[in-house]
């Protein structure tokens, strides 16, 4: 259904929660998006050797860091894998992450995503997009701009019209419950991402 509706990046958990799936389940996940979409798989804390092994498994074109990665972090997943590195910069109020720009210098791409105690993502929690879109400028010429954390089909050309992504992530935004995907929430938040295009 992403592949149908022109999804760029089809993505896999593997960094634990109600989401994340078993080797066996993201390989089918992924193969059956066919050949259009970047595969993407997101990891919390394995260690870089794990991530690369389980990269190539995959077939991997991005791997998306969770668990507050560090420069260190970004930098040793390269030393095993070949593909663009997403570090996720987790937010907590109107503010970046003391280590945003750095991360921005090492990493292909910076997922703006909410911290939340509930999780390392997924929670559908929004950020603060108009007090946080001065402080991103900053990170626009460095590396790919990801926007995730509680987009929706409702809210998502707001956040596009404020915070002006690269792109935009999403996975509770378009659930019936955690880890089911909704197809007619799916063809929604894919309407407002034409839409929003199209506007601009």
């Amino acid at each position: 259904m992403a592949t149908d509706l022109g999804a760029r990046y089809v993505g896999v958990i593997r960094a634990g929660g109600p989401r994340s799936l078993g080797l066996d389940a993201a390989r089918a996940v992924l193969d059956g998006a066919g050949a259009g979409p970047r595969r993407v798989g997101v990891f919390g804390a394995a260690p870089p050797d794990v991530i690369g092994a389980e990269a190539a498994d995959l077939g991997l074109d991005i791997v998306q860091l969770h668990g507050d990665p560090t420069v260190q972090m970004v930098a040793a997943v390269r030393g095993h894998f070949a593909g663009a590195v997403w570090a996720a910069c987790r937010v907590s109020g109107a503010e970046l992450p003391p280590n945003a720009t750095a991360l921005a210098s090492v990493a292909d791409g910076i997922v703006l995503d909410r911290r939340s105690a509930r999780g390392l993502g997924g929670t559908g929690e929004t950020l603060p997009w108009a007090e946080l879109a001065p402080a991103v400028a900053s990170l626009r010429s460095l590396a790919t701009l990801v926007l995730a954390g509680g987009l929706r089909p409702d809210n998502l050309q707001e956040a596009i019209r404020l915070m002006s992504p690269d792109v935009v992530d999403v996975s509770s935004g378009v659930e019936s419950a955690p880890g089911v995907k909704d197809h007619e929430r799916m063809r929604e938040f894919a309407a407002a991402v034409t839409a929003r295009e199209v506007i601009a």
